[in-house]
């Protein structure tokens, strides 16, 4: 994949993700990087992302006169190049967008969906009674839903874009042909998932070129990615949906290509052609709900992201929050995180299957008997029984409920902003990183194992649970891509992955910056905490050595170190977001570390 003669003589020093390292000096191919910026302030549009050639991308959509849904498509694709790990053709999302002419916020539900031949028990063992193992599930082709990133991408440049899909896919599909620079992030995440890549010879092939690791400083080059994108320029997204791509897609499914002498168990996936036919990407009304004067405009089920969220930022409006006293705004928001995640866990799941109650979750009335279970001077016990927002029981309860089911933290998020004031939130992902593993054969991308996000068996035994597999049916997510309007004006633009640390990472991010006076960059930056309906509360190290640490610990909190599970460090989302400040002046800010640190980028700076 990668030639010998790009790593010997021909070497320029570059910095990339922080360190010096050896880039091939190709004069004029645009390998090296933009240089990475946590906060650009200026004019005329913004883009936001973890990686600086996906934010490049979107930005020269915009300088050539394309609007923020043009730019997060151009944004989107280029992450499926050089974040594959996280997102892609593969995988699927959730697409929010402002219309500065319309002041009208809609939202594009890209969930993948189950194949028809899913069963409530596909991941239940036969032989046992019991669930597969959760490593044996994900890499197989089990996993793997119908892919809903391009129908979302098609779908919003249809309805809110001015280019077709074929001009938002070039700069990808230059970008995948040419090459990129390896950073240090890219080469941890690739050894994180070496041993599972190994027992796939496709994803061999692609993601550890010649055998071996990607070296830091080199170019890694995606030329089957790049056929795909062009194919999908010529011929639309009916390449996937019904024609040659999807018949590629369905066959690896079908018959993951497992190394010789792999001794992994890869189950067949149950995906036929029809289900790729019959795929849509839905248009639904957002959440919203106001806090503190603001509106809150968020993605509703499929996705609990807006109603956890919601729900949350309605309980803590019972109580005043302010930087005076520190300790009570972390308690406050780590307690009504655990009581919106233990609603969360038993009614939110796919509309289509099951009537959840979305309006109800989002009542204040619901959130003010709610509140009535946070007390100042000690922390809850989890698993905290859930309560019935239509008025069933005592919302007041501190009844045991079920703790949270595993989501992987993986995912990624944009945000753009055009010279008009429209806006994009827009979170993508194939689940966990590295997805399932699978690479589609000449096809340059990884499918994702989103049905590892069902339940595999009820969480609690005798209580429906919603969010168990079935034919068509999409796993719930926490995916919570936000927008928030001031006068019916954008406001702020704000997301994260992270898996169900979504929802605690952009409610920690709100109640950051409006409820304790930090600007949207202190507020990104801050140490996270993520509590949900879970005995120990996952904490970044930042924080465990913090004296507000030890005081939560008297109120009876326990924290545990954030899991490095799927990402090098200890950490807890990746935020991108941007604000429309009083100045008339857009405020892009992607992280400064965390995965690496991002890149936020304006059209004209100005600080």
């Amino acid at each position: 994949m990668i030639a010998a003669a790009l790593l010997s003589p021909l070497l320029a020093p570059v910095s990339v993700a922080g360190a010096s390292v050896d880039v091939p000096a190709v004069h004029g191919s645009g390998l090296r990087p933009p240089a990475k910026q946590a906060v650009s302030v200026g004019g005329g549009g913004a883009v936001s992302s973890v990686n600086p050639y996906a934010s490049q991308a979107g930005l020269d959509v915009l300088r050539r006169g394309g609007n923020a849904v043009d730019a997060a498509v151009a944004t989107a694709a280029a992450l499926g190049v050089v974040e594959p790990y996280s997102a892609g053709v593969g995988g699927g999302g959730y697409f929010v967008h402002y219309d500065a002419r319309t002041r009208k916020v809609s939202t594009i539900d890209g969930r993948e969906t189950a194949p028809a031949r899913m069963r409530s028990d596909s991941f239940v063992d036969p032989s046992t009674g019991k669930p597969i193992a959760f490593s044996e599930a994900v890499n197989s082709g089990l996993s793997v839903g119908v892919p809903g990133a391009p129908a979302t991408w098609v779908k919003a440049l249809e309805d809110w874009g001015t280019i077709p899909l074929s001009a938002a896919l070039r700069p990808a599909t230059r970008l995948a042909d040419k090459g990129f620079v390896v950073n240090n992030e890219f080469r941890a995440q690739t050894a994180m998932n070496e041993d599972r890549f190994r027992d796939f010879t496709s994803t061999a092939e692609l993601f550890l070129p010649n055998g071996e690791l990607p070296v830091v400083g080199s170019r890694f080059r995606n030329p089957g990615l790049a056929r795909t994108y062009r194919e999908l320029a010529r011929e639309g997204v009916g390449a996937l949906y019904r024609g040659d791509i999807g018949r590629d897609v369905v066959r690896t499914v079908q018959k993951p290509p497992v190394a010789a002498g792999s001794d992994r168990v890869v189950r067949p996936g149950l995906m036929e052609q029809a289900d790729l036919s019959r795929y849509t990407a839905e248009r639904r009304a957002p959440t919203r709900t106001t806090y503190r004067g603001l509106d809150v405009y968020s993605m509703a089920p499929s996705s609990s992201g807006g109603t956890t969220v919601g729900e949350a930022l309605n309980i803590l409006e019972n109580f005043r929050l302010s930087k005076a006293d520190r300790l009570q705004a972390l308690h406050h928001y780590l307690e009504a995180s655990r009581i919106a995640f233990a609603d969360r866990n038993r009614w939110v799941g796919d509309p289509a299957f099951s009537d959840v109650p979305t309006e109800a979750l989002l009542s204040k009335g619901f959130a003010k008997e709610r509140a009535c279970l946070i007390r100042p001077d000690a922390a809850l016990t989890s698993p905290l029984a859930p309560a019935d927002p239509r008025g069933s029981g005592s919302a007041c309860s501190r009844g045991s409920g079920s703790e949270e089911p595993y989501e992987g933290p993986s995912t990624t998020h944009l945000v753009t902003a055009d010279r008009w004031g429209s806006v994009v939130s827009y979170t993508l992902t194939i689940e966990q990183t590295g997805g399932s593993a699978i690479t589609v054969p000449g096809r340059g991308f990884l499918l994702n194992n989103e049905l590892t996000d069902f339940s595999f068996t009820p969480l609690t035994e005798g209580v429906p649970d919603p969010n168990l597999p079935a034919p068509g049916k999409r796993p719930r997510s926490s995916m919570a891509p936000t927008i928030v309007l001031h006068d019916g004006k954008p406001m702020l633009a704000i997301g994260s992955p992270g898996g169900a640390t979504i929802v605690t990472t952009v409610l920690q991010t709100l109640v950051n910056r409006i409820d304790l006076g930090m600007s949207l960059p202190e507020a990104v930056f801050a140490p996270r905490l993520s509590q949900r309906n879970r005995v120990a509360t996952e904490a970044e190290p930042a924080f465990l050595d913090s004296p507000e640490r030890t005081a939560l610990d008297r109120l009876g909190h326990q924290f545990v170190v954030a899991p490095s599970t799927f990402t090098p460090s200890a950490e807890i989302g990746a935020v991108a977001a941007l604000e429309f400040l009083s100045d008339g002046r857009l405020q892009a800010v992607a992280e400064p570390k965390r995965r690496g640190g991002g890149s936020a980028m304006v059209i004209h700076e100005n600080r």
